[in-house]
């Protein structure tokens, strides 16, 4: 494959290529300090020294980090190679995130802050969803050849 080939071809693979840095750079950011993460998501932090030996918080956030880490790579490199049947798959699995998370607030589960990622999941979902909608709605172009 030569490097050429690897670009943002539409605005469906701009909502992926989005999502996937976010994705990536929020993984790198609880890789580095999963109490950042904690925070930004409205969970209490507590210092790691006053942790029980059987809290595994730090661990699951760094695993989760990990997770979104790796998703944001994916994510960038299908929109980089446009893997539209990927984009598709997206939609539905990111709406059901949407819904999970939402509940797990509704609750009491979760606190409030962490509505925002069940929110970015469900806006990319329609985000892409429509781009594919619309994308698929255009008239196939001639390639000119020229």
């Amino acid at each position: 494959m030569k490097p050429t080939s690897l670009k943002i071809r539409n605005a469906s693979g701009w909502t992926i290529f989005i999502f996937g840095v976010l994705a990536f750079l929020l993984g790198l950011v609880g890789l580095i300090r999963p109490e950042v993460l904690l925070s930004i998501l409205g969970f209490e932090v507590v210092e790691r020294s006053a942790r029980a030996s059987s809290d595994y918080t730090i661990v699951f956030m760094t695993a989760s980090s990990m997770a979104s880490f790796n998703i944001g790579i994916y994510y960038m490199l299908a929109a980089l190679n446009d893997v539209k049947v990927f984009y598709r798959w997206t939609v539905p699995f990111r709406t059901v995130t949407f819904i999970v998370f939402t509940a797990i607030v509704a609750l009491g589960i979760a606190p409030l802050k962490f509505l925002g990622v069940g929110i970015w999941e469900f806006v990319g979902a329609v985000s892409t969803g429509i781009a594919l909608y619309l994308e698929d709605r255009q008239p196939a172009r001639k390639e000119s050849l020229a």
